[in-house]
């Protein structure tokens, strides 16, 4: 589990710096317009810069949601709580439709009784993922996130 930690993290640093060196090349090239007397010039290089902008912060977001799944899934590792989907596999290796909809039933009815509870949500996202719903996935894990956060805070605040 170690390992494929730390490859998908080194993955994630690789590409976050490919990412960075080319917000910065754009960002290069925008000042350069800037300086130009021409005013087109200079306009095209203001709209340039918009793109390293909104890149730094999707990078930096995809960064925070990223330790805080790391941080939720070392804590439910911790406790053994980590989300382990068993069933019957296609020929893949893949949860059956069947199986994942077993799967997702189980999450759901902890979301349902724990609809504030960080871990519930963090299971329901690995049951999307089960079910190859990427999407719903990411959406719940935000939520999971969101939630792990608040409880963090609270937490420190009550032991000030």
């Amino acid at each position: 589990m170690g390992l494929m930690r730390n490859r998908g993290f080194l993955a994630a640093a690789a590409m976050s710096s490919i990412v960075a060196l080319y917000f910065a090349l754009v960002a290069a090239r925008a000042f350069a317009f800037i300086a130009t007397e021409d005013p087109l010039a200079k306009g095209l290089g203001i709209a340039l810069l918009v793109l390293p902008l909104i890149g730094a912060w999707w990078l930096f977001h995809e960064w925070s949601l990223g330790t805080a799944v790391q941080r939720m899934a070392d804590a439910l590792e911790r406790e053994g709580r980590l989300p382990i989907h068993d069933g019957d596999q296609d020929a893949r290796g893949r949860l059956t439709g069947e199986a994942q909809e077993a799967v997702f039933e189980v999450a759901r009815r902890g979301v349902e009784l724990r609809p504030d509870d960080w871990a519930s949500w963090f299971h329901v996202a690995y049951a999307y993922e089960a079910a190859h719903d990427r999407s719903m996935a990411r959406k719940s894990l935000r939520h999971a996130a969101s939630l792990f956060r608040e409880a963090r805070g609270v937490e420190r605040r009550s032991r000030h």
